[in-house]
């Protein structure tokens, strides 16, 4: 499989720890150079040796300092075939009344401007390449199953699909590939922090608990494959822009 990724440039937002992380190690094993950013460094970067990993500190609110990454990206491997915004949050979580102004609005930054960052960043360096590529943006059921409690991530994530959507038909002729997947769910810290929740602020709780109860939780690492088959596959039918990984069945037996 390697050999068949040779060559190949990822970048992957948020990824000091779960997903995000998943998908780095899983690119890399596959023989892609990958590039990920968060906004600390965690302490496995402090002590990457490996050259096929480059990591840089970046807040993906900030459109500037994201684009500058996408740069360097590009310039130690020239060029960029897939972009993965992965960097997200869960809080605020409570009834939507009850949702402080500022604490919604900081989450619609890193999950909806955040994502728009990266999309940007990617595009216009990929019309500059002139080689194509994929995008693929990390998405959720919530996208289109509403949970009480989860009012800003919910919205989030249906702006996410949408967005996708109208990037995916601006960008089709230039060969670019873009898509909104949501990727099950996931064992990570943000499943922890929804099981210690409260019926109060997220009735909807039981059900992410029965779930992990029962095992039925993935890996993140899952996804990996589904993401290159994505970038480096045979195209879907045009149509299909948002997915999710349950339902698809060729992406799971990929």
């Amino acid at each position: 499989m390697k050999a068949r990724f040779q060559g190949r440039v990822a970048v992957v937002t948020g990824v000091s720890r779960g997903l995000g992380l998943g998908l780095l190690r899983e690119f890399q094993a596959a023989g892609l150079h990958v590039a990920g950013c968060a906004r600390s460094t965690p302490a496995w970067a402090e002590n990457e040796e490996n050259s096929s990993v480059f990591f840089r500190a970046v807040d993906v609110r900030d459109a500037a300092a994201l684009a500058e990454f996408a740069a360097a990206v590009r310039q130690r491997w020239g060029g960029i075939d897939l972009w993965v915004n992965n960097a997200g949050v869960l809080e605020p979580i409570g009834m939507g009344r009850d949702l402080d102004p500022a604490a919604f609005a900081a989450h619609i930054a890193i999950n909806v401007d955040g994502v728009w960052n990266g999309c940007r960043a990617f595009l216009q360096g990929a019309h500059i390449q002139g080689r194509g590529g994929t995008l693929v943006n990390i998405s959720s059921g919530a996208a289109h199953s509403a949970y009480r409690g989860w009012a800003a991530y919910c919205a989030g994530k249906a702006a996410v699909d949408q967005l996708s959507r109208v990037l995916a038909l601006e960008e089709a002729e230039y060969g670019i590939r873009v898509f909104a997947l949501a990727p099950g769910i996931i064992e990570t810290d943000m499943q922890r922090v929804i099981r210690k929740q409260s019926a109060t602020d997220f009735p909807d709780v039981e059900k992410f608990r029965r779930l992990h109860e029962e095992g039925l939780l993935g890996g993140p690492t899952e996804p990996a494959a589904a993401i290159l088959r994505l970038a480096f596959g045979p195209p879907l039918d045009p149509a299909r822009v948002v997915l999710d990984l349950r339902d698809s069945v060729e992406l799971r037996e990929s």
